[in-house]
């Protein structure tokens, strides 16, 4: 089995192979696969957008550095959770993170400025059973009642939406 690549390796091959500046960075499908991010990042101070995404990476580590970033995408590796993100809390506004391992969104609210979040394919919440969304701008756009039908719809375990129960018809 070959040896995973560096993100230091990773950052000498790109800037070799494009010569671009490093405003947008593109690490994804790297061969072998990046199975670590670590503080070599800090290299890519003014970059702006990081893809890493379609790797092995398993957690979310290394941005102290990235105080420009705005765009960071992460999916198609193995994350399991989304702590790592505090450094970039200030000025990410796209976090792509779909086809992962993740089953909270727990740590996405220090994303203050956060305008996207691609979170498609997870594991995220397949046991909830309660769930508390009035004042969320989704929950404010819809018909309470077309809110409660979706939301029952799409999650089977729950039995309690913004306080009041879940009532499902027998069959």
């Amino acid at each position: 089995m070959a040896k995973a690549t560096t993100i230091t390796e990773a950052i000498k091959n790109w800037k070799e192979k494009t010569g671009q500046k490093a405003l947008e960075v593109t690490l994804s499908f790297q061969t072998p696969p990046i199975q670590k991010m670590d503080n070599s990042l800090s290299i890519l101070e003014k970059c702006e957008k990081l893809s890493l995404s379609t790797n092995l990476i398993e957690k979310i580590a290394g941005l102290s550095g990235l105080k420009h970033l705005k765009i960071l995408a992460l999916g198609r590796n193995q994350i399991k959770n989304l702590s790592g993100l505090e450094n970039v809390s200030e000025t990410l506004k796209e976090l792509w993170i779909s086809y992962n391992l993740i089953e909270k969104l727990k740590g996405v609210s220090v994303l203050k400025n956060l305008r996207v979040l691609y979170f498609a394919h997870n594991l995220e919440l397949p046991k909830l059973e309660d769930l508390l969304f009035v004042g969320n701008p989704l929950y404010d756009s819809m018909e309470e009642a077309m809110w409660r039908i979706e939301a029952s719809r799409r999650l089977p375990n729950l039995t309690k939406l913004d306080g009041d129960p879940i009532i499902r018809e027998q069959m």
